[in-house]
């Protein structure tokens, strides 16, 4: 047994650790600052010195300032330089860190992959993610190594990436996505159900509504003359307000069917398109005195009936929404913009008309279902023609936007992909 150091021997031998430890952290941070251009280290033939060449100081403060860990090693591995982000990446001083092998840091069950890039490294870069062990705790990371010219010759130059966050982040992101596809699949299957529903909901709630309207319609016609007049305003409010709910429940029924995967577009004339929809309204357009100028329109790639619904909504609301004292004047115009960079060519749409017209900053408000802006006793409709549209135009990879002032008229601009982009 080792007799007991007495008070002064460990008061000296302190001093004396202290000591060293100042000249080491002197020597790291000298090297750190590029005031030191050499390193002798301890390898099997006795001591050897290396000179760095790149070692000067806006090279050394460049590795410093770097977010990997950087380092040197000699031809038997040995550690002749490193930055401070390898040495806290290990949770090691920086100064134990120079001149221990980088085998160290090596776990035994990839000592063989880490010996093969050592030894590829010399001649040509190499990549590779393995995991590096540090005080109490492994690191994947992704190795690059190459050779770096000294004086002395060749030696090794390794940059390590913590790949811990990537690898988190790339773990979060499937589980996200695992989550996004039950969840899609799951919105899938609700919207199905929801199409199912509205549509028998729609004919279900439509055969009572049809009885309603057609014996009041038989009341008054055989009774309307026996009937005090409040009993037949009554019976009239009836029988408009049954036609106003059969118009939503079909402008409903409608809206829902658009939630089905019917994405099937074809090159499509407009303009024989938009004489189809001025037939169906030919009476109208006699009683309203309507007039229409309408250009030579694009030919893009649309799902047919959808864009014949976007017209009929759009020029049926054009001659609704008339002025008394002035017969309707709708313009028809469209033109292709070219495309940019990898954008495809665009066809634009514009329907203009000299109507009552509302105040602009309504002009998002009227794309949403049941918004109205006028009475229904004034203007008939459900308030859902103009969420058709939009929503027809979303499957149509477009957009739609309404410009107006109030008495002067409006106009509504779309944007529709002159060809529909294909799935692989």
């Amino acid at each position: 047994m080792k007799p007991a150091k007495s008070y002064d021997q460990l008061v000296r031998e302190n001093e004396a650790l202290l000591l060293q430890l100042e000249e080491a952290t002197e020597t790291i941070h000298a090297i750190r600052t590029g005031q030191v251009d050499a390193l002798v280290v301890e390898g099997k033939d006795g001591h050897q010195l290396y000179s760095l060449k790149t070692a000067d100081q806006t090279y050394r403060f460049f590795i410093e300032t770097m977010n990997e860990g950087a380092l040197t090693l000699n031809e038997d591995g040995l550690i002749l330089y490193c930055n401070s982000q390898f040495a806290s990446m290990v949770g090691m001083p920086l100064s134990r860190v120079i001149g221990l092998s980088f085998a160290t840091f090596i776990p035994a069950d990839q000592m063989e992959t880490y010996e093969k890039l050592f030894r590829q490294g010399w001649s040509e870069d190499r990549k590779f993610e393995m995991a590096l062990q540090g005080f109490n705790h492994q690191i994947l990371c992704q190795l690059s190594v190459s050779s770096l010219e000294l004086d002395s010759g060749i030696s090794l130059s390794v940059i390590i990436t913590d790949l811990t966050t990537q690898k988190e982040t790339q773990k979060l992101l499937k589980a996200n996505n695992q989550r996004l596809e039950e969840m899609n699949a799951a919105l899938e299957i609700s919207n199905h159900d929801l199409l199912q529903f509205a549509s028998v909901a729609s004919h279900d709630l439509q055969e009572p509504l049809r009885k309603i309207q057609m014996f009041s319609e038989l009341i008054k016609k055989r009774h309307g003359d026996d009937l005090p007049a409040e009993s037949v305003r009554y019976l009239e409010k009836i029988i408009d307000s049954s036609e106003r709910m059969r118009t939503m429940i079909v402008d409903i029924l409608r809206y829902s069917r658009l939630s089905s995967n019917d994405n099937t577009f074809v090159k499509t004339n407009l303009n024989d398109l938009v004489g189809e929809v001025l037939n169906d309204f030919e009476l109208r357009i006699r009683e309203k005195n309507a007039r229409f100028l309408i250009d030579p329109l694009p030919e893009p790639e649309v799902n047919r009936g959808q864009l014949r619904q976007i017209f009929q909504n759009l020029i049926s609301n054009a001659l609704k929404f008339s002025k008394h004292d002035q017969p309707p004047l709708i313009e028809i115009k469209g033109e292709v913009l070219p495309g940019t960079h990898d954008d495809e060519p665009v066809c634009v749409l514009t329907i203009t008309d000299n109507g009552i017209g509302f105040e602009q900053q309504y002009a998002e408000k009227i794309f949403s279902l049941f918004q109205r802006l006028n009475t229904k006793d004034v203007y008939e409709g459900s308030g859902i023609g103009l969420a058709v549209a939009k929503r027809i135009i979303d499957k149509h990879n477009g957009h739609i936007q309404a410009r107006s002032q109030e008495g002067v008229g409006a106009t509504f601009i779309i944007h529709l992909p002159l060809k529909q982009k294909r799935l692989a």
